[in-house]
C-alpha cells in the first residue's frame, strides 16, 4: 500500500499558505489597522517555519524566521504596513514560494540565492530601524506550560514523527519533562504501523499559546493536543485523564480548540484522471447494454438496462462534481498583477471580481489561467487610458477592471471588461492593411473589424514592453480557448471601454454530443453548438459546398462525405445540421440524423492527431469508432474557401 509522501504535502500546503499570505497582504493596503489579515499573515510565515523545520529545510527556516520576527513586531504596534513595506512582504513570498518549489532538489539559481540575501538586508534593515528608535518591546516571560500529546493511529502512515515534534517543540523554550505515555500500547499481534504513543510535557518558554499549537500545525490531523495556560493548576495527570483513551481508540471528538479538518481530502490528481476515465469506460459498457438489450426481447433485460444507465449517469454526474472548483483561486492571484502592472505602467486601475464561486473543471480552470492573463494585461495597457487623459475625457482618474464569471445554459462565461478608450477600429483596420489581412478598399462591419485582433501576429503597440506589443497573445488567447472547446468575443464602445466574453464547457472528459451518419461511418458533434437540422432543399441536391439561405440569412455549408471521403454515393434525402460557434453559423451536410449520445472523448493520438476537422473519437454502443468533430476548425475552413 503506498502513501503520500509527507514532504509533497508541505510542498503543497505552504504554496495554500503563500497565496493566502499574497491575498492578505493585498488586503491589507486597504485595512492596514485589521488585526485578522496581520494575523493571518503572521500564521501563514509562522506554519512555513515550523513545518519546514521538520523535514529540516534549513534556507526556509531562517528566510521565515526573520520574516517572522518582523511580523511579530507588526503585530505588536510597533511597526506600520505601509505600502513600501508591503511590497517588500510581498517580494518574500515570492522567494518563499521559490525555495519551496525547489526544496526537493535544492536546485537554485544564482540569482535566486542573491535576491534572498538582498531580501534578508532589506528585512534587517528594517528590524534595526525599529531597534534604533527605541521601539522595539520588552521581552517576553518565560512561562511553565503544560501539554497533553496523544497521536492518531494513522499517524506513521501519514508521514508523522511524535518524536520529532517534540524535538521541535524544544525550539520554542526548555523541556523541563517529558514522559512518554504508553498505557494505552496494543498486544504484539497489533498492527506495527499503527501509532499508540502519547506524550506529557512541561515546557518553559515566552511564546504564546497561538505559536505552541502552530507548532503543531503540520500534524494537526494526526494528533490531539490539550494545553494548559501557565496560571492553571491543574497537574499534568489530570490532562491526562481528559482524553484517556484518544490514542488507543482514535474515535473520541477532539477536544476544544484541537484544529481537525476531516472535511475536505486531498486526491491526487493522477488517480482523479484514472477514476474519470474508468467512469468513461462504464458508460461505454453501459452504452453496449443497451444495444444489447433493444436487440432482444428479454424486457426484463431491456429494464435493468435502463435502470444501470440511469445509475451510470447519477455516477457520471458525481465523478464530474469531484472535478469541480471554483475559479475564485484563479480571479484571485490577478489582484498582484494588476497591483503590479498598474504601478509599473503609472496608472491607477482597480480590479473587481466576481463570481468566484462559480464552478468548472480543475483542468478548465488551469488552463484558462494563461488566456485570461493576456486578456488583463491588454486591458490594463491598451484599454485603460492614464489618469491624466481620464480627466481629459471627464472620466474618473481611477479605470476600472472586472473579472466575473457566471453560468449560462450549461456552459460557464467568464467576461473581462474596463472602462478605458475602447478599440481604435480606424487604427486596427490600417494594421490590418498593411499586414494584407485585409484589402485596401474593403469595408467592414465594425464588430468584423474587431475580430482582426484574433489574428496570428496582430498588434497595434507601438513599441515592445514588458505586458505586450510582441504580436502574440490574441491569437494565442483564441487558439488555447478553442482547444478547451470554448468560445471567445469582443465587444467595444470607442471611448467607454471593451468587454472579452469567453464561453467554455463545464468539463472536458465527457460531453453530450448529437449523432449523424454518412455513408458506413458515423460522426458525433458536441451537442452544445448543435443548433437546428433542417432537409437539404432539391436546388441543392448534389451541389458542390456553397451557401444556403436560410431564412434570409446566409448559411455556409460543408459536406461531411467531402470532408472526409467517404466512398459512396450520397442519400436520396440528405439533412444539414446547422451548428453555431460563438456569434457564427454554419451547415453540415449528412445522409442520417441518428439522435443524441453521452460521449467519452478520446485524443486522436500522433498518427492522427492532425486530422482536419476532427478533434477526438469515441466509441459507440456497438463498438464501433466515431469521430468527434472539431467545429471551429470546419468553420474556419469554410470561411477560408468562401473568403
Amino acid at each position: 500500500m503506498t502513501h503520500e509522501n509527507p514532504l509533497h504535502t508541505f510542498i503543497a500546503e505552504a504554496r495554500d499558505l503563500l497565496r493566502a499570505m499574497e491575498d492578505a497582504l493585498l488586503q491589507i493596503e486597504d485595512a492596514p489597522q485589521d488585526a485578522g489579515l496581520i494575523n493571518e499573515i503572521f500564521r501563514a510565515a509562522h506554519t512555513i517555519k515550523g513545518s519546514a523545520g521538520l523535514f529540516g529545510l534549513e534556507r526556509i527556516v531562517g528566510f521565515t524566521h526573520v520574516l517572522e520576527s518582523l511580523l511579530d513586531h507588526v503585530r505588536e504596534g510597533a511597526l506600520a504596513l505601509d505600502s513600501g513595506r508591503v511590497a517588500l512582504l510581498l517580494f518574500c513570498g515570492d522567494h518563499i514560494q521559490q525555495l519551496v518549489d525547489h526544496c526537493e532538489d535544492g536546485a537554485l539559481s544564482p540569482a535566486t540565492l542573491t535576491q534572498g540575501e538582498q531580501l534578508l538586508q532589506r528585512l534587517q534593515a528594517e528590524l534595526g530601524t525599529l531597534a534604533r528608535g527605541g521601539d522595539a518591546p520588552a521581552s517576553a516571560v518565560a512561562a511553565h506550560w503544560r501539554l497533553s500529546l496523544r497521536f492518531e493511529r494513522e499517524a506513521y502512515r501519514n508521514g508523522i514523527d511524535p518524536y520529532a515534534q517534540i524535538a521541535y517543540l524544544a525550539k520554542l523554550g526548555q523541556l523541563l519533562h517529558v514522559e512518554t505515555v504508553t498505557s494505552g500500547l496494543p498486544g504484539l499481534a497489533a498492527d506495527p504501523e499503527e501509532c499508540h504513543l502519547g506524550f506529557e510535557v512541561a515546557l518553559c518558554s515566552a511564546a504564546g499559546q497561538a505559536e505552541i499549537e502552530a507548532a503543531f500545525e503540520f500534524a494537526r490531523d494526526d494528533c490531539h493536543l490539550r494545553l494548559l495556560p501557565p496560571d492553571s493548576m491543574a497537574p499534568a495527570a489530570d490532562a491526562a485523564v481528559a482524553a484517556p483513551a484518544v490514542a488507543a481508540a482514535g474515535s473520541a471528538q477532539a477536544p476544544r480548540g484541537t484544529a481537525r479538518h476531516g472535511a475536505t481530502l486531498r486526491v491526487d490528481v493522477a488517480k482523479m484522471d484514472h477514476h474519470i476515465n474508468l467512469v468513461g469506460e462504464l458508460i461505454v459498457a453501459s452504452a453496449a447494454a443497451r444495444v444489447a438489450a433493444a436487440r432482444s426481447d428479454a424486457a426484463a433485460m431491456r429494464e435493468a438496462a435502463e435502470t444501470l444507465a440511469q445509475l451510470v449517469e447519477s455516477v457520471r454526474d458525481s465523478a464530474l462534481n469531484l472535478r469541480m472548483v471554483p475559479i475564485g483561486a484563479t480571479f484571485e492571484r490577478f489582484k498582484r498583477l494588476v497591483r503590479d502592472a498598474s504601478a509599473e505602467l503609472g496608472k491607477d486601475i482597480a480590479l473587481t471580481l466576481r463570481g468566484g464561486d462559480t464552478e468548472l473543471d480543475k483542468t478548465v480552470v488551469e488552463r484558462i489561467a494563461d488566456p485570461l492573463t493576456h486578456l488583463v494585461r491588454n486591458a490594463m495597457d491598451h484599454g485603460i487610458e492614464t489618469a491624466a487623459l481620464r480627466r481629459q475625457r471627464n472620466k474618473p482618474a481611477t479605470g476600472q477592471l472586472l473579472l466575473e464569471a457566471y453560468h449560462d445554459a450549461g456552459h460557464i462565461v467568464i467576461e473581462v471588461s474596463d472602462d478605458g478608450g475602447g478599440l481604435d477600429r480606424e487604427r486596427i483596420l490600417r494594421k490590418a492593411v498593411e499586414r494584407g489581412l485585409v484589402a485596401a478598399d474593403a469595408e467592414l462591419a465594425p464588430q468584423d473589424i474587431d475580430r482582426l485582433i484574433f489574428q496570428p501576429g496582430f498588434s497595434t503597440a507601438e513599441a515592445v514592453s514588458t505586458l505586450s506589443g510582441r504580436g502574440v497573445g490574441m491569437d494565442v488567447v483564441r487558439a488555447n480557448i478553442e482547444a478547451l472547446r470554448g468560445s471567445v468575443s469582443v465587444d467595444s464602445v470607442p471611448g467607454q471601454g471593451s468587454l472579452v466574453r469567453i464561453r467554455l464547457p463545464l468539463t472536458l472528459a465527457i460531453i453530450d454530443g448529437f449523432q449523424v451518419g454518412v455513408g458506413d461511418s458515423t460522426y458525433v458533434i458536441p451537442l452544445e453548438m448543435v443548433d437546428e437540422c433542417i432537409e437539404l432543399g432539391p436546388g441543392h441536391q448534389g451541389a458542390a459546398d456553397g451557401c444556403l439561405d436560410l431564412r434570409g440569412e446566409v448559411l455556409p455549408f460543408r459536406r461531411l462525405r467531402e470532408q472526409f471521403r467517404v466512398a459512396g454515393a450520397a442519400a436520396r434525402r440528405e439533412s444539414v445540421v446547422v451548428v453555431r460557434y460563438g456569434e457564427r453559423k454554419a451547415g453540415l451536410v449528412v445522409d442520417r440524423l441518428m439522435g443524441e449520445f453521452q460521449t467519452v472523448i478520446k485524443p486522436l493520438g500522433r498518427l492522427f492527431g492532425g486530422l482536419p476537422g476532427a478533434s477526438g473519437f469515441t466509441i459507440l454502443g456497438g463498438g464501433d469508432v466515431a469521430l468527434i468533430l472539431d467545429i471551429p476548425g470546419l468553420m474556419r475552413q469554410m470561411e477560408a474557401r468562401h473568403a
